[in-house]
């Protein structure tokens, strides 16, 4: 970082993996670095083996281009001097890829979110103090299902005892009363 003000480089040729130590930044995050302070220079990353997770990282941070290490001393200076020259050397397939996860929704933190809505409706049931038997007979289902169902809602939960489970509705009961989220 320090010698790039001074050699004002086209394109900087970075490891994804700098260095030995583990501590240190990686060449990601010295390709972000570059990419903020100086958005002129071009970042390509060397990696030994094509890793999905550090080309999106790559990617994320600005890089033009990745290329495995074994790419040969010709083919190493032909791709800088297409980026050098403004050209990306990505992939079209894997800039899809890229551009789809991004279009991902990101993962839902709210553990509600996995429960069908008969397991939502069987939880508040549970927090009100029903017993299976009483459960089934409002929901008209089987003693039997509604023991499935609270099985499989305790899993999705990552609880083990119905009392987890009622304690747990009672206090999303409470803060969606006070208008908490």
């Amino acid at each position: 970082l320090a010698r790039i003000p001074p050699t004002r480089p086209d394109v900087a040729l970075l490891d994804v993996r700098l260095g030995d130590d583990p501590d240190g930044p990686s060449g990601i995050e010295v390709c972000r670095d570059i990419r903020s302070a100086h958005p002129e220079i071009a970042c390509v990353m060397l990696t030994s083996f094509a890793d999905d997770e550090a080309l999106f990282a790559s990617i994320m941070a600005g890089a033009s281009g990745y290329l495995l290490k074994q790419v040969r001393g010709q083919d190493l200076v032909g791709a800088l001097r297409r980026v050098a020259a403004g050209e990306s050397l990505l992939d079209p397939a894997v800039t899809a890829r890229v551009l789809e996860r991004l279009r991902q929704p990101a993962p839902a933190t709210d553990p509600l979110s996995d429960l069908s809505p008969q397991e939502r409706r069987i939880l508040e049931l549970i927090a009100d103090g029903l017993t299976n038997r009483q459960i089934a007979a409002e929901m008209y289902l089987a003693e039997k299902t509604v023991k499935n169902y609270v099985s499989r809602l305790l899993a999705k939960l990552g609880m083990s005892r119905r009392s987890e489970a009622a304690a747990y509705a009672a206090r999303l009961e409470e803060r969606s009363r006070h208008g908490e989220h």
